[in-house]
C-alpha cells in the first residue's frame, strides 16, 4: 500500500489541498475545529505528518496565564484545591492554561490586596479566597479598571454581584447543617458554633441559615453564641476545650469555619468525640477519618473538581469578554458524606 498523499488527508477532512497543506506547515490562519478535522482524519488515514499536525494545533491554540491566591499551605483543603486546578487545567484542549497558585499565610486585608495587585501583574484573572474588606474591594475595583477580572473563590467578596463567584450556597448550607441536628440529636439542647472570622462572606451564610432554621424549625434547640477561631487549628482546639467545660450537657458542636482539626483534637482529648455530635466542612484526611471513627456524623463539602473547571473556564471567558458585562458567577450544589458513603 502506498503512503497516504497530503490529497488523500484533504479529502479525508472535507477541505482543500491548500487547507491541509496550512495546517501541517503552520502558515496562514486556519480555525481550530477545520485543524482538529484533519488531526482526526489523519489518525484515521495513517497519515504520516501527524506529529506535525499536533504541534501546528497546540502553537495555535490561545495561551492564558491565570492567578489564585489561596489561604495557608498548612491547610489541606487548600492544598486539594490547588490540585485540582492543577488536574483541571489539563482537560481543557481548547486552549493552553498557565496556572500561578500562591498560598498566603498572611490573611490580612493589607497583605491579600497587595498580593492581588502584584499577581495581576502577570496574569490574565486573578482568582482568590478574601475576607470582606474594604481594603480588597479597592483592590478589586483596581483591577476591573484595568481590564483584569477577579474571581472569589469559595466566599463571595461581595454582595453586589459585581465580583465573579465560583462556589455554594452558604445559606443553604447552613440550613442543612440545621436539619442534621435536628434529625440526628435524640434530644432537643444546646448547640455551639465555630466561625474562622465573620468577614468571610461564607461563613457569616453558614451560621445565618444555621440559625434561621432552628428559628423557624426547632425552636426549642438552645444556639449559643458562636465563638471564632480566626481560621486557627490551635484557637479552635482551645474554643472547643472551654465550650465543654462552660457547658458540659453540650450536644452537639457546628464547625462553620475554619478549625475543625483543632475542634476534633479536644473532643477526642476529652473523651467527647461520638458523644458530642460534630458536623464540620470538607472532606480531607482527618474528617475521612473522623467519619470512619465516628467522631463527625456529617461533612458537607465543595465538589472540588467541578469547582475548578468552573473557574477555570469562567476566568479565561472573562478574558475573552475583554471586560463585557458578561457574569460569570456559578453557584454549585454541595456534596454530603457520611461514613456509609465515603
Amino acid at each position: 500500500m502506498t503512503r497516504p498523499t497530503i490529497r488523500d488527508l484533504a479529502t479525508a477532512a472535507g477541505v482543500s489541498i491548500a487547507t491541509a497543506n496550512r495546517v501541517i506547515g503552520g502558515s496562514g490562519n486556519v480555525r481550530q475545529s477545520t485543524m482538529q478535522r484533519v488531526k482526526e482524519a489523519a489518525q484515521e488515514i495513517g497519515f504520516y505528518g501527524l506529529g506535525a499536525i499536533d504541534s501546528r494545533i497546540t502553537a495555535a491554540k490561545a495561551k492564558y496565564r491565570l492567578g489564585f491566591l489561596l489561604h495557608q499551605p498548612s491547610r489541606q483543603f487548600y492544598l486539594n484545591l490547588a490540585q485540582a486546578l492543577r488536574s483541571a487545567s489539563q482537560r481543557i484542549s481548547d486552549c493552553v492554561l498557565e496556572l500561578r497558585i500562591e498560598f498566603l499565610d498572611d490573611l490580612s486585608p493589607q497583605n491579600t490586596a497587595a498580593k492581588m495587585l502584584e499577581l495581576a501583574e502577570t496574569c490574565d484573572a486573578i482568582g482568590v479566597v478574601a475576607a470582606v474588606h474594604p481594603i480588597v474591594i479597592r483592590a478589586v475595583e483596581t483591577l476591573q479598571l484595568q481590564g483584569k477580572p477577579v474571581f472569589a473563590l469559595i466566599s463571595q467578596i461581595d454582595s453586589t454581584g459585581q465580583v465573579h463567584f465560583i462556589g455554594i450556597d452558604g445559606w443553604k448550607v447552613g440550613r442543612t447543617a440545621g436539619w442534621m441536628f435536628d434529625q440526628v440529636c435524640d434530644r432537643p439542647g444546646k448547640l455551639g458554633v465555630l466561625v474562622g472570622n465573620p468577614r468571610y462572606r461564607c461563613q457569616e451564610m453558614n451560621e445565618s441559615g444555621f440559625r434561621s432554621y432552628f428559628r423557624e424549625c426547632a425552636s426549642e434547640f438552645t444556639i449559643l453564641e458562636p465563638r471564632s477561631t480566626f481560621e486557627s487549628k490551635a484557637v479552635a482546639e482551645e474554643m472547643t476545650e472551654n465550650l465543654l467545660r462552660e457547658h458540659p450537657d453540650l450536644q452537639g458542636l457546628y464547625v462553620a469555619g475554619g478549625g475543625i482539626s483543632g475542634a476534633l483534637a479536644a473532643l477526642r482529648s476529652t473523651g467527647n468525640a461520638g458523644k458530642v455530635m460534630l458536623v464540620g466542612y470538607e472532606l480531607m484526611d482527618v474528617t475521612r477519618e473522623a467519619l470512619l471513627d465516628g467522631a463527625m456524623t456529617f461533612v458537607i463539602s465543595h465538589p472540588l473538581a467541578r469547582l475548578a473547571e468552573e473557574a477555570l473556564s469562567g476566568m479565561v471567558r472573562s478574558v475573552k469578554a475583554r471586560g463585557g458585562d458578561g457574569n460569570f458567577t456559578s453557584v454549585l450544589p454541595f456534596e454530603i458524606y457520611t461514613r456509609e458513603n465515603i
